[in-house]
């Protein structure tokens, strides 16, 4: 089984509770993915009939789970423990290939002292 790294990732510039001992640097995660031809005939039906293109939303929640993925266990391995400031950023690139980037500060948090 794989063991996942415990990182706490969020979009917000604080985490509250806890206190910023260390900004380790910026760190990313990139997913990119294609639809087989399977997914591109469903897609193309989905276009015709109208509605919401479930295909092409499965892969985009795909690559966006592969790009935080990454994003944490990049932000482990620099000795992290969460990454604040997040943000994602999506493009398409040739045909079909769907590329996602996370991206934020990694940071080495401790929890706040209460008085």
């Amino acid at each position: 089984m794989i063991r996942r790294p415990s990182v706490i990732v969020t979009t917000t510039p604080y985490i509250p509770g806890y206190k910023i001992k260390r900004v380790l640097g910026i760190v990313y995660g990139t997913s990119i993915r294609t639809r087989g031809l399977g997914g591109r005939v469903i897609a193309g039906l989905e276009a015709i009939v109208g509605g919401r293109g479930m295909s092409y939303l499965q892969e985009l929640e795909k690559a966006r789970e592969e790009a935080l993925e990454e994003l944490r266990n990049r932000a482990y391995s620099m000795g992290a423990n969460a990454v604040i400031s997040v943000d994602f950023e999506t493009n398409e690139i040739l045909e079909g290939f769907i590329v996602i980037t996370a991206f934020g500060t990694a940071v080495y948090i401790e929890p706040e002292k209460e008085s």
